[in-house]
């Protein structure tokens, strides 16, 4: 089946801050075809060639790529917004006992449901997202994902020396996980991630199974949190006051690699940087659930000098919001609090590219050049009469900056999962 739509187009396949330009048509056509970008550029252009297939028309919208969330907690739903404390106080008071009610297969299913259709909603089409330490926590993920033909990385998470509510063992963490793996490889548009929670709530057994699993693997990620908060960092030194930094338990366990993506990344030092840089490893930054939690300000200055991949999460529940858009627009204030300014088509990327090539699928999502996947989200920059007002008349990089700053899930018109309508905001008005 082919079809085409029709608004202006904006995509940016490379990082404006390595010389990477934008891609954009005024007045542009996307042609898809079984699920595929196979045109995609001005309307001047590929009108007549064209000129027989179905076209849907979006005046004043703004078609972008489906954006990526790079790091984001499906159980932590019903916590979001959950007052006080910071990280490891939290997650004792708010998050492991929320946790542990996804032992209950058709709690994970309804929370499931309602995760993904928010992600959507938000036009967010792809996200790596942490489970629980439940098998069935990654089943009923899974499954829904699959019902909705979304692309998701997710996995059962390790944590043999977490609290006793939600504690497995070396043997069942690595035995349920290859069962997960053989259960939905190939399923879909579905991956998996070997997840250990962080390195406090694994023993050395178990980080080391962990490694096992994802050199056994080879089209696995590994999935994990990393520097995230002072007392974190604190308490981690204590257990290995041999380790020259964090990170370096991680590498002592062969868990340093180019399918790593570690979360937060804030307190780290050039080494440590360093060392990611070279091994291909990414960093999601999540502003909203730093910010949030009093963890810190992620320096993204620091991570492009070393050539660190970053994306961005949300990281709800932590975080404040499922709106990439949202997320955008922390982002710049924690720029701006570290004495840098960051760019709107940057954001983009981010919310993109970067988390689809810290994903390692930026040859299949992230952009809507020809061949990728069609996941696209329409965007509406009159979405509310102050969005409106504020874009009229305005240039794209500060109509795109006001969509950031201003903007949320009212803003997506629509969103498409391989070039078929999964959302739209009329339907839920």
């Amino acid at each position: 089946m082919i079809h085409a739509f029709r608004a202006e187009l904006l995509s940016v396949p490379d990082d404006p801050a390595h010389g990477g330009i934008p891609v954009h048509h005024p007045d542009g056509l996307m042609v898809v075809e079984d699920g595929l970008v196979v045109a995609f550029g001005a309307f001047a252009d590929l009108g007549d060639r064209f000129a027989d297939v179905p076209v849907e028309h979006f005046p004043g919208g703004l078609i972008v790529p489906g954006f990526v969330d790079a790091h984001v907690h499906y159980p932590q739903t019903d916590r979001i917004a959950a007052h006080g404390e910071q990280l490891l106080q939290w997650l004792d008071r708010h998050i492991f006992p929320e946790e542990r009610r996804f032992a209950d297969r058709a709690h994970a299913d309804a929370v499931a449901a309602f995760f993904l259709d928010e992600l959507l909603r938000n036009g967010t089409t792809s996200a790596l997202v942490f489970a629980t330490v439940h098998a069935t926590s990654v089943d009923a993920l899974f499954e829904a994902a699959l019902e909705r033909d979304m692309r998701i990385v997710s996995g059962k998470v390790l944590m043999d020396a977490g609290p006793a509510i939600l504690r497995d063992t070396v043997d069942s963490g690595r035995n349920d996980s290859e069962a997960l793996i053989r259960r939905w490889r190939g399923r879909g548009r579905l991956g998996y991630a070997v997840t250990p929670r962080f390195v406090l709530t694994s023993s050395d057994a178990q980080l080391a199974a962990a490694s096992a699993l994802v050199a056994a693997h080879p089209d696995v990620l590994m999935h994990t949190h990393l520097a995230e908060n002072h007392g974190e960092v604190a308490a981690v030194a204590e257990r290995f006051p041999d380790a020259v930094d964090y990170l370096a338990v991680y590498d002592r366990f062969e868990l340093v690699t180019d399918r790593s993506v570690f979360a937060h990344g804030i307190h780290l030092d050039d080494r440590a940087l360093a060392r990611m840089g070279a091994a291909g490893s990414g960093i999601a930054f999540c502003p909203t659930s730093n910010l949030f939690l009093g963890s810190g300000l992620f320096d993204l200055a620091r991570a492009d000098a070393h050539g660190v991949t970053v994306g961005l999460g949300s990281d709800v529940g932590a975080g404040t919001s499922f709106s990439a858009l949202a997320t955008m627009g922390e982002a710049y204030k924690v720029g701006q609090l570290r004495g840098t300014s960051l760019d709107p088509f940057r954001a983009l990327y981010l919310a993109t590219m970067g988390g689809a090539r810290l994903m390692g699928l930026g040859e299949r999502i992230g952009t809507l050049r020809v061949g990728q996947e069609a996941d696209f989200v329409v965007l509406d920059p009159a979405a509310t009469p102050l969005l409106a007002r504020r874009t009229a008349g305005a240039t794209l990089a500060e109509r795109l900056f006001a969509l950031q700053i201003l903007g949320d899930d009212r803003a997506v018109a629509h969103c498409y999962l391989r070039g078929r309508r999964a959302h739209s905001r009329q339907d839920h008005a």
